[in-house]
């Protein structure tokens, strides 16, 4: 089955045109890299996953369903972008952050119940992601790192079947990066699929084995890691001179 599938899509955001007859598929257990530099589309095509827009033509289909009911589409699919970061409730405690996917909300209210079984969900992937002391803190107070990892666990109460992960580990210091990285690759082994959006190479895990290169609003390759990360394909993609060098799986750039 596939997680995802864009087939002849022509896709606008107000009146610009962005995709012109767009076609991309993404497999289950397919864990992908979608790269490219600013202006590529990548926003718009996480909209599109989002079911935040449609096609005016052509079709895009999640789990082989082109309509959604959002907040169902919201427990099959996680996603963890900047957006929802700075959109998210400041004043939400870390323990109502994870809770909040439940309901797919921007904090926890009144109206809103939980299950014993959820309470007990919620606990483990705090637990899970080292974030279990921040139960009391508010958002605000957190650095983006730790708000960036109750966000995935907003996403993970859910157990979705894959996650999409919008620029990582953007505006990360270091050891926030790797251990973000570490719980991504682990998710991973475990068996979830992840689509990342990024034009970081150095956040793209060795677990990933396929890499998508959008520019201009189209797909201009898509294949293994060897195929499109390399000095050739990503000196076209990103229009500089690029050096490219492999570290255990991980990829990084340097000018040429």
């Amino acid at each position: 089955m596939q997680i995802l599938n864009i087939d002849n899509a022509t896709v606008y955001r107000g009146p610009t045109k962005v995709f012109s007859d767009l076609n991309l598929a993404i497999d289950f257990g397919e864990n992908t890299a979608i790269v490219g530099p600013n202006g590529a589309g990548k926003t718009t095509l996480l909209k599109l996953l989002a079911r935040e827009i449609y096609p005016s033509t052509g079709n895009v289909q999640i789990f082989g369903k082109d309509r959604w009911n959002v907040w169902e589409l919201r427990k099959r699919l996680g996603l963890v972008s900047p957006d929802l970061q700075q959109n998210y409730a400041m004043s939400a405690k870390g323990a109502s952050v994870v809770l909040s996917g439940f309901h797919s909300s921007v904090d926890i209210y009144g109206h809103q119940t939980f299950t014993a079984e959820q309470l007990k969900v919620a606990e483990s992937v705090l637990n899970d992601l080292k974030i279990d002391h921040l139960c009391n803190t508010p958002f605000s107070s957190m650095s983006t790192g730790e708000q960036r990892r109750h966000l995935l666990g907003r996403a993970l109460v859910n157990d979705p079947e894959a996650l999409v992960l919008d620029e990582p580990t953007n505006g990360l210091d270091l050891p926030s990066i790797f251990q973000y990285l570490e719980t991504v690759r682990r998710l991973m082994q475990s068996g979830k699929t992840v689509i990342l959006v990024t034009h970081h190479i150095h956040e793209i895990p060795p677990e990933i084995t396929q890499v998508v290169l959008m520019k201009h609003g189209k797909i201009i390759s898509h294949g293994s890691k060897e195929k499109n990360l390399n000095n050739e394909s990503l000196s076209e993609l990103f229009d500089c001179q690029i050096k490219v060098a492999n570290f255990n799986g991980y990829y990084q750039v340097v000018p040429a």
